[in-house]
């Protein structure tokens, strides 16, 4: 299925020009064509008020996923990973969340190297992009972010993982955000909605 994401702002990737009124033409996993906005008959269409970028790339999840732990809401803990000991019977459910909160935060790529097996299995599962690593990234100084954020002391430019291009996965994000400047003061926090590999798997309520 097509599927016709407009944006208010398009950055293609961190050395494209900003296109006002973009548009992302989205063929069921692929990009199909990247531009300025124009009606498409007959394809469903998407319309984000911010800025449509490149899914992101957080360098952290080693530590996110296999040292950390993402509360259960039911817990009343925070949405915050915290250094807590994790049983194994905890794990899986722990990095599922882990990943769900990468997500909120326009994450489509994570890099391991993972260790124990529910952790590796909650990642293909989630459909992000595993990456290489030396699973010693430091964290970000600003601790309060927990290291979900990609851009938490980390430029736009080296935190995306890959420029969209026309037939490349369509993995993307939306923030609100009207540039890229005001995205990385902010932070990926104010993000509106994550696809990958065409598929809406964020979106912020």
């Amino acid at each position: 299925m097509l599927t016709l994401h407009r944006a208010t702002t398009v950055v293609p990737g961190p050395t494209a020009p900003p296109i006002t009124d973009g548009a992302v033409l989205v063929d069921g996993a692929v990009v199909a064509a990247i531009g300025s906005y124009a009606p498409v008959p007959g394809v469903r269409v998407r319309e984000w008020s911010g800025l449509l970028v490149p899914g992101l790339r957080n360098p952290w999840g080693r530590w996110l996923l296999e040292t950390a732990y993402h509360p259960d809401p039911r817990e009343e803990l925070g949405a915050e990973p915290l250094l807590v000991e994790v049983t194994e019977d905890r794990r899986g459910p722990s990095a599922r969340r882990g990943l769900q909160r990468m997500l909120a935060h326009g994450t489509t790529a994570v890099a391991g190297p993972f260790e124990y097996p529910a952790v590796r299995t909650a990642v293909a599962r989630s459909g992000l992009t595993p990456l290489p690593g030396d699973g010693l990234a430091p964290l970000p100084a600003d601790t309060a972010r927990g290291g979900l954020d990609p851009l938490a002391g980390v430029p736009f430019a080296d935190a995306v993982h890959r420029p969209l291009a026309v037939g490349g996965p369509a993995d993307f994000a939306v923030f609100d955000a009207a540039s890229v400047e005001e995205l990385e003061r902010r932070g990926a926090g104010c993000c509106l909605a994550t696809v990958l590999g065409g598929r809406l798997l964020h979106r912020r309520r």
